[in-house]
This record gives structure tokens, C-alpha cells and sequence, in this order.
């Protein structure tokens, strides 16, 4: 008999205070603290001593989708005020490079001109050398769109694989035509 994972209580670590109030959650930790909205018509939230426990109110589909949803969407958040998430970027290709110069990250990709994205509050951007980028945050969310956004700006190419990659990414070369 498999269980369901909505059903198995999220562990509430000792450094992580949960806040129940009409509208939703909040989770503070020792790297700072976020909100969640919770549908209350769906889902029920209650914490007991070291665990948090969802729950949907009727058997609707709407209902158990929620809980699903929001159980994910709690313990990303626990483990973001814990640990925090990061996300690698690796950039290929002769003469792309990356620098952070304050809150910006001014990016050199072969176009005419250097690219400088403005990096949002709440998430870190470290360069260990000038082709790697560490995405830091605390919001699971913001740290993979800002990822997507700074890779959008040259995807990998699929003949050369020049452009920027997450560290984990496979490009699969293309062989070239042939006369």
C-alpha cells in the first residue's frame, strides 16, 4: 500500500518559527522569512509541536491538488529560511564573461554591446571566477526565474555549445553540414 506524500506532515526544524494567520503562512528562519497565501474554501493548515500538517476540506479535485501543491510549496519554503537554494551558471564561449558590480550583473555575450541585468532584492549573485555564476536565495522561485532570465540572454548553441548553461545542463552537439 503506497502513501501519498500529501499526506505525511512537514518536520518543523528547531530554528524555524511557522506563523498561522487568516490569509496564509509565514516562515521565518535564520536567513530570513516568507509568505504564503492558503486557500481556506480548499486546505487547512495546523501545526502541532514540531509538525505542520495540510489537509484538504472536501474530497474535490480542486481541493486535493492544493494540498499537494501547498505542502510542496511550505517545505521548499522551511528549507529556504534553513539552507537557502542556488543555482550554477556556466558560460561557454571565447571572450563571454560576467561581472557583479553591485546590484547588476553586467554580462559581455559577442553582441555589440554588454548586457547589465538588474539583479531583484532577495537574491545574491557570487562569481567565483568569470565564467560561473551562483544564483543565491531564499525563494526557490525567484532564484530559478532569475536563472532562466540570465540564461535567456544566449541559450546554448547546439552546433559550437557556446552561450550560458546551468552547471548540470547536457547539450547535445549538432554535426555540421557536410558539402
Amino acid at each position: 500500500m503506497s502513501e501519498y506524500i500529501t499526506t505525511k506532515p512537514i518536520e518543523i526544524p528547531k530554528l524555524v518559527e511557522i506563523q498561522l494567520t487568516e490569509s496564509g503562512i509565514a516562515v521565518k528562519g535564520p536567513l530570513g522569512s516568507l509568505f504564503q497565501f492558503v486557500d481556506a474554501h480548499n486546505t487547512k493548515v495546523a501545526v502541532d509541536s514540531d509538525h505542520l500538517i495540510i489537509q484538504a476540506l472536501n474530497a474535490s479535485k480542486q481541493a486535493k491538488s492544493m494540498v499537494g501543491t501547498l505542502r510542496a510549496l511550505i517545505s521548499n519554503m522551511i528549507k529556504g529560511v534553513t539552507s537557502g537554494f542556488e543555482k550554477k551558471l556556466l558560460i561557454v564561449g571565447v571572450g563571454y564573461k560576467a561581472q557583479v558590480s553591485g546590484s547588476s550583473l553586467n554580462l559581455n555575450l559577442g553582441f555589440s554591446h554588454p548586457i547589465s541585468y538588474l539583479v531583484p532584492e532577495g537574491i545574491k549573485v557570487e562569481m567565483p571566477n568569470p565564467t560561473e555564476i551562483l544564483i543565491k536565495g531564499i525563494d526557490k522561485q525567484k532564484v530559478g526565474q532569475v536563472a532562466a532570465e540570465v540564461r535567456s540572454y544566449r541559450r546554448p548553441e547546439p552546433y559550437k555549445g557556446k552561450g550560458i548553461r546551468y552547471s548540470d545542463e547536457r547539450v547535445i552537439i549538432k554535426e555540421t553540414k557536410k558539402k
